[in-house]
């Protein structure tokens, strides 16, 4: 998993997720190719973080929209907003 501000215009395939602190984290948005690259320019326009994991958006393209994540997700997607929590410094990095 890698974890940027940018990141490569070559990725195919993009998935965005909300998290307002209760229940699971909401697909938001999803795509490949044109719609993908959509995507990842609005998160770059907002300065989202972007994650960086063939896997993981492999799954995620499948989740509906709408939809929270499924439970067989929960511990990656924990990893991602814990990262993403503290590349934005809302809480502390590894010792």
């Amino acid at each position: 998993m890698t974890i940027s501000k940018k990141t490569d215009r070559s990725i195919s395939k993009a998935a965005a997720l909300t998290y307002s602190g209760t229940g699971a984290p909401t697909v938001v948005a999803k795509g490949e190719g044109f719609i993908a690259k959509q995507i990842i320019d609005v998160a770059d326009q907002y300065e989202v973080p972007l994650i960086s994991d063939e896997q993981l958006v492999s799954v995620l393209i499948n989740v509906p929209l709408g939809d929270e994540i499924p439970e067989n997700l929960y511990l990656a997607i924990a990893e991602v907003l814990a990262h993403v929590y503290r590349l934005n410094g809302l809480i502390d990095t590894y010792d």
